[in-house]
């Protein structure tokens, strides 16, 4: 019996001891509370002077750090798209010289790479009876003037009939005529710069005789000079007459043009399109 009384009493007292624990709400699912305590302590020591300022059961949130930004808007800018492409040099106009009759040269004052005006003489062929032909009319028409102005004269004084002075006109505008005719006949023995430009071939000398319709010289405009290439399909949309554009020679000198054509027509063998540039 007392042994068993002390076993009821032990087990009276644990559960008296394990309520009064409850009781305190001070445990946990690892350690003891003193444990968990001490732990705690030592963690939140440094913070001691700030304890009082946190809510009991919250943890203290850190602060945001507020940061000062700079914004800037870009301006609007305007980007050319850069199209390469390769090509060649040329004349702005190319001209074959040739004469319009049969004759020997007699007058040849240009040479390869002289430069000329429009109207300047490039050769004449030796045409001596046309010479005498306009010096024949251009006295036959001294003549007739004369008649005419003697004719005036008489019909003011009325000693001459009306039919005569209609004669006297009409040999005056015959004489006109021929001297027109025989100096036509002249000037197809020239041969004359049909613009500015430079002579690039003189293929004959003087005294030789030539063919009607032959060869005497060639002659170049090179103001401005063109430099021609070819772009594609996908390129030809960025393209417009206008255009400002830079060209590298093959001495390697760096110019600046301008587009002065674009072809609308594509090549049948690279269906690409011919562009030139004006380079002044």
């Amino acid at each position: 019996m007392p042994k068993y009384r002390f076993h009821k009493l032990a087990a009276i007292v644990v559960l008296v001891g394990f309520a009064a624990w409850m009781a305190t709400g001070e445990f946990s699912s690892v350690g003891s509370a003193a444990a968990d305590k001490s732990k705690a302590g030592e963690v939140e020591q440094p913070k001691a002077a700030d304890a009082g300022k946190a809510k009991p059961g919250e943890a203290e949130q850190p602060k945001a750090t507020l940061r000062t930004v700079a914004t800037i808007t870009p301006p609007r800018r305007t980007y050319a798209r850069a199209i390469r492409i390769s090509g060649l040099t040329e004349a702005d106009k190319r001209a074959v010289l040739a004469t319009r009759v049969a004759g020997v040269i007699d007058k040849l004052p240009v040479k390869q790479g002289q430069r000329v005006k429009t109207g300047d003489l490039v050769l004449m062929l030796a045409a001596e009876e046309k010479l005498s032909a306009v010096s024949n009319a251009k006295q036959l028409l001294v003549q007739r003037q004369a008649e005419l102005d003697a004719a005036l004269r008489l019909m003011k004084t009325g000693n001459l009939p009306k039919l005569q002075l209609d004669t006297a006109r009409s040999n005056l505008t015959l004489a006109q005529s021929h001297l027109e005719a025989a100096q036509a006949e002249l000037d197809r023995n020239e041969v004359k710069a049909p613009f500015d430009g430079v002579i690039d071939r003189v293929p004959v000398e003087l005294g030789s005789s030539v063919m009607q319709g032959g060869e005497v010289a060639t002659i170049l405009s090179l103001d401005p000079v063109i430099a021609r290439g070819e772009v594609s399909e996908r390129d030809l949309g960025y393209l417009k007459i206008g255009d400002k554009a830079k060209v590298r020679l093959v001495s390697g000198q760096n110019v600046e043009g301008t587009v002065r054509y674009i072809s609308r027509d594509a090549s049948s063998a690279t269906r690409t399109f011919r562009v030139e540039i004006a380079i002044p």
